[in-house]
């Protein structure tokens, strides 16, 4: 069973599993047919945070895919160019790419596939051409007078005959898959020191190689301008592509009725869907009845609970002492509970520094195979609206570096080599009791994905709701809290509602002192879910139809 954001990456990965390919073969074909499917939501300069369930020792392990800073990224090198917010376009805020190692380090102790052969379905639509789409040419139609007037190499790849292209044109990028081949090359040359070497000499190919040294060359000899209003290069050097290392490490989980639910570490979002279960569980949500006034309230509050405690206390715990074991715990859940009110803000209540201890959007992917190996996985970032094209390479610079702070207090200051913690946060929630099946499941939508996904989660385990019907439900979310994203604005007390959501539920809210904005009815992100029931090997899986184009396909 494969799910993704576009259909011609599920049908990819779905052809790795009839010929005999597993679950993180599949996975990694489909995030690669991605980068070229959705470049206006991920691309292979960005990062992909991975979780995987091995069927063979019944463990969940994370793969940290996110990328660091460069090493002349201080807060004084920003200051000294007058710069206060590290904006979310350009070439300022790229962090180290982190998708190949990411892969590389998941094939080589995972996946029975090379490199080459899981690039191989993205290097044919690269070089043969996909349909051109409504979200992704309405995206070029959007930048078409800053790729023409400003960014010429993104001109030359995304308005090929001096337009955009329309929706139903065929749409290549050669430039992409000449790139690509470069480290399928790389890695037949050393075939014969074996499969982890010739994986491990692709790898150096991207971080080491003649792509390195073009990236470092465009950081350091272009200028562009940005959100700061300011013409600025970029910071990456070939000495910080090159040191860069991924790794595969233990994720966090809490249990939930009859569920262990597993996230990455606080160098993501990932922990904040844990704290909102946390939270929850002192609730009888099915008794308060869906998307009722009570209901939505408290879903609500307790987000607000769980988002301040990221907001104060997540970052890269290379960097930062995050107290995991007391946010994770259940009494500092019942704690926090004690603190909900008509409409809170925690911002003023409760942690606002730990105990001692979309300018683009993002896409998503989760398969299952007949093994029972599971993989859910968030890739993001290089974002072709965000950076413009490195010459000759065929994609932006990842903008990541924006969700650092330029201020030596916060827990995301900027400092070199740390990674920002991102919002990107793949989700596997694996059956303890008897009855219910294992899960795989996220969605794109910046710091919107731990609140969607959430409900979603919710709707199967106290709703009774199958996986399509539970992503289809309406769903809400706030935005009360300090945004991720460039310009890290927040909303006090203001949550949005897709309009399918009853109006008397809105106007109870309403009541309750929330500021509700109605979104249209399909447009809270893309929920992508598969499922495996353990007793019987029975798969499913659905897609929302909010995106557009996401599919699922198994049998």
């Amino acid at each position: 069973m494969v799910a993704s954001e576009h259909y011609l990456a599920t049908a990819a990965g779905f052809s790795v599993l009839e010929r005999g390919g597993n679950a993180v073969d599949a996975a990694a074909t489909v995030c690669f047919c991605l980068h070229v499917l959705e470049p206006h939501q991920n691309g292979i300069a960005g990062e992909c945070p991975i979780l995987v369930r091995w069927a063979e020792d019944g463990r969940v392990y994370a793969v940290n895919g996110q990328g660091w800073a460069p090493q002349a990224a201080t807060i004084p090198l920003f200051r000294s160019l007058g710069i206060d917010l590290i904006p979310g376009d350009g070439l300022l805020p790229a962090t180290v790419p982190a998708v190949i190692d990411a892969w590389v380090r998941a094939l080589q102790r995972f996946g029975t596939w090379s490199l080459r052969e899981t690039l191989s379905y993205a290097l044919e639509l690269a070089e043969g051409g996909v349909p051109m789409y409504l979200s992704l040419a309405a995206c070029i139609e959007a930048n078409q007078e800053r790729f023409a007037e400003e960014w010429p190499t993104s001109a030359a790849v995304y308005l090929p005959e001096g337009r955009p292209p329309r929706v139903g044109e065929t749409f290549r990028n050669p430039a992409w898959a000449r790139t690509v081949k470069t480290l399928a090359d790389a890695e037949a040359r050393h075939a014969g020191a074996g499969r982890e070497a010739a994986l491990e000499a692709a790898r150096r190919e991207f971080h080491e190689g003649e792509i390195a040294r073009t990236v470092a060359r465009w950081c350091r000899e272009q200028r562009f301008r940005d959100a700061s209003g300011k013409r600025s290069g970029g910071l990456l050097t070939e000495e910080d592509l090159a040191g860069y290392r991924g790794r595969v490490e233990d994720p966090v989980s809490v249990t939930y009725h009859g569920y262990r639910v597993h996230k990455c570490g606080p160098w993501t979002q990932g922990p904040v869907f844990l704290q909102q279960l946390n939270l929850l569980e002192g609730f009888d949500l099915a008794a308060m009845g869906h998307n009722s006034v009570e209901y939505l309230h408290t879903l609500i509050e307790c987000a607000k609970l769980a988002f301040a405690d990221r907001e104060a206390c997540y970052a890269d715990p290379d960097f930062v002492e995050v107290p995991l074991r007391h946010l994770l715990s259940k009494e500092h859940a019942a704690e926090r509970r004690t603190q909900l009110g008509d409409v809170t803000h925690p911002g003023r209540v409760g942690l606002r520094s730990c105990p001692p201890t979309a300018p683009g959007d993002t896409t998503h992917l989760d398969v299952v195979d007949r093994w029972g190996n599971m993989v859910s996985a968030t890739p993001s970032g290089s974002w072709i609206q965000s950076s413009p094209v490195v010459e000759g390479l065929g994609f932006p610079l990842g903008t990541r570096g924006q969700m650092f702070h330029l201020d030596e207090d916060h827990v995301e200051r900027l400092e070199p080599g740390k990674r920002p913690s991102t919002t990107l946060t793949p989700s596997l929630a694996l059956a303890e009791a008897s009855g219910l099946s294992h899960l795989a499941f996220g969605t794109p939508g910046g710091d919107c994905q731990d609140q969607w996904t959430v409900q979603f989660f919710l709707n199967v385990v106290h709703f009774g709701m199958n996986l399509q019907e539970a992503i289809d439900a309406p769903t809400v979310h706030s935005r009360d809290f300090v945004n991720s994203f460039y310009p890290h604005d927040a909303h006090p007390g203001v949550m949005a509602a897709e309009d399918r959501i009853p109006t008397e539920a809105i106007e109870g809210l309403r009541a309750r002192g929330h500021l509700v904005e109605l979104n249209p009815g399909w447009s809270h992100g893309g929920v992508l879910a598969v499922a495996l029931d353990p007793a019987t090997g029975r798969l499913s899986g659905a897609a929302s139809p909010r995106p557009g184009q996401a599919y699922v396909m198994g049998r």
